[in-house]
């Protein structure tokens, strides 16, 4: 990612990250809309697990300028992902919503440069992610 694209993530996030209750329940209400089978590998509250993804992309936002540095992380997560039965075609259907959930918490600062830096990133850990999990 170049040192722009980063920026650009880094300051989105910080705004999103005012309203992150809001955001995760954006979020999986999108992500239901889209695949609703998907309801059913979400054993806990999902207030649970919106918590628990905001501070997970945190967490990712924070590192964009090392992610080799987390890399373990990211597989420990495909792995744990392993166990609640997620499938590589579900990795699309979490991206679409997060995308819209980011032009949704974002507004009139949504545009191409900051779509295009956000799937560019969401591609690159989802494809790790992906190929974690399809080694074990």
């Amino acid at each position: 990612m170049t040192n722009k694209e980063i920026t650009m993530i880094e300051n989105s996030w910080d705004y999103i990250i005012l309203n992150v209750e809001e955001a995760g329940e954006l979020f999986y209400s999108r992500l239901f809309e889209i695949d609703p089978g998907l309801r059913a590998l979400f054993k806990s509250d999902v207030r649970a697990q919106s918590g628990k993804l905001t501070s997970m992309i945190t967490f990712l936002v924070q590192k964009l300028n090392s992610l080799d540095e987390i890399k373990k992380d990211i597989v420990a997560l495909a792995l744990r992902h392993n166990n609640y039965h997620v499938k590589a075609e579900h990795y699309q259907t979490v991206g679409e919503a997060l995308l819209w959930t980011l032009e949704q918490g974002l507004g009139p600062q949504w545009n191409e440069d900051l779509k295009s830096a956000w799937t560019k990133l969401y591609v690159a850990l989802s494809n790790m992610m992906i190929e974690a999990s399809q080694k074990n």
